[in-house]
């Protein structure tokens, strides 16, 4: 249960900096993935997070509507496009503003682990983080293969062509 609750309370925490960037959820952690990880392509981004690439498209433009990120040729391929966050923009450091507090909150906190409990929970969240990305791969390539036949997937389709209208 404590682990549910830490995970509802990450989701909403997160919702609110997107609510307050006006973004959605999903664009303010593919911006947060491009910042953590460098520079990458929309492929790469969504074999990061299990989106299509159509998808990714979506987010990108998005995001650089909000001038968090933006499209570069790539320096090596100049076919390729890449994606780089922007990391000086208003809205970049309106991010670091909205993090500030639970970033120094958690800073405390850590530092009230010895070195040994420290490492303990960096294995455990590394080893939690690779099995929710490895289920979140697998739920994304079951519903490509069998889409969802439920009351959820016509109440998604109704609120998402309410908003495209």
């Amino acid at each position: 249960m404590g682990f549910r609750q830490m995970s509802a309370g990450a989701v909403m925490f997160h919702q609110a900096i997107a609510d307050r960037l006006g973004l959605h959820v999903t664009d303010h952690k593919c911006a947060d993935l491009i910042l953590r990880h460098g520079s990458m392509t929309a492929g790469a981004l969504a074999n990061l997070t299990g989106l299509t690439t159509g998808a990714i498209t979506g987010v990108v433009d998005r995001l650089e509507g909000a001038g968090l990120a933006r499209r570069v040729p790539d320096p090596v391929d100049r076919r390729r496009v890449m994606i780089e966050t922007i990391p000086h923009s208003k809205c970049a450091t309106e991010v670091a503003n909205l993090f500030s507090g639970i970033a120094q909150a958690t800073s405390r906190l850590l530092e009230s682990y010895t070195d040994d409990e420290l490492a303990f929970l960096l294995d455990f969240i590394e080893r939690c983080n690779a099995l929710s990305h490895a289920e979140t791969i697998k739920l994304r390539h079951e519903a490509a293969a069998a889409p969802m036949r439920s009351p959820a997937r016509k109440l998604h389709k109704r609120v998402r062509h309410t908003v495209v209208k």
